[in-house]
């Protein structure tokens, strides 16, 4: 695979992390506007989430430029 493939493949990862804490994000603050008292335990879930999701992100950039050999 060529390094531009690579790139490629690691753009779609930033933009697929983007796209899903984004995600998260916006369902937490839904989420916490119609249960405040239940704040903290979604703001941690979404923390959680959101570094996950990006650790996959990170794992999808690695293994897309370590392909380029």
């Amino acid at each position: 695979m060529g390094p531009g493939l690579a790139a490629i493949g690691a753009g779609l990862a930033v933009i697929g992390a983007g796209l899903g804490i984004g995600q998260i994000g916006g369902r937490a603050m839904d989420a916490i506007a119609r249960q405040p008292e239940a704040s903290g335990d979604i703001r941690t879930t979404m923390i959680i989430a959101a570094a996950l999701v990006e650790g996959a992100a990170l794992f999808a950039i690695v293994v897309a430029l370590g392909a380029t050999g």
